[in-house]
């Protein structure tokens, strides 16, 4: 007895691409928050050797975080953890119907999906999550956070590039419209024989 594994097989090769993309930031989410973890106590900083100057303005440090992205709403754990899962099945939902030519959006929903797993992870493995990126008096973040506000940057521009193309795309139209007219108004006038010329 065969079974038909086409829709299967054509269903894993849609998501392959997204999944590779993903689990490398997730992969490097959790890697960086693990290193922290281990050698920067809770609420400690570091900076490599000789680069005290820099503190000020930017710095490793270990710190936890019970709400969204960037510290916004905190002792919010449980229900940040079940939005991150509706967003993760929203995605995988959507990415099969994104057409293939339309990078900017696939890789956008990538990140998002990198964002939202990596914390997701910390979320129901620590119940919080390890924020460590300390830039001047900006919130405290990690590699998740800067995947999802990135696949944010992403999504405009790709919006931004389609809204550009397409008023380019009207107006190559129109130019096309107008040389079209004038050249049957050519036409016309030259099939027209002045009255001067046809009576003798």
């Amino acid at each position: 007895m065969t079974h038909n594994r086409g829709p299967l097989k054509r269903n894993f090769l849609t998501y392959l691409p997204l999944v590779l993309f993903a689990s490398l930031i997730v992969a490097l989410d959790q890697w960086t928050k693990w290193l922290v973890r281990t050698n920067i106590p809770f609420g400690g900083s570091w900076l490599p050797e000789g680069w005290g100057w820099l503190h000020p303005y930017a710095r490793i440090v270990n710190w936890a975080n019970t709400g969204a992205a960037f510290g916004m709403f905190q002792n919010g754990n449980t229900v940040f953890a079940i939005l991150a899962v509706i967003v993760i099945l929203v995605i995988l939902y959507y990415y099969p119907l994104v057409e293939r030519t339309d990078w900017t959006l696939r890789l956008a929903l990538g990140m998002q999906l990198a964002g939202a797993a990596g914390n997701l992870v910390d979320r129901l493995t620590l119940g919080k999550v390890t924020d460590f990126i300390s830039v001047s008096t900006f919130a405290v973040f990690n590699v998740a956070d800067a995947s999802i506000s990135v696949g944010v940057a992403v999504l405009l521009l790709g919006v931004w590039m389609k809204e550009r193309a397409e008023k380019r795309g009207n107006q190559l139209s129109v130019s096309s419209d107008q040389l079209s007219v004038i050249s049957e108004q050519s036409s016309v006038s030259s099939d027209q024989t002045p009255e001067s010329e046809t009576i003798r």
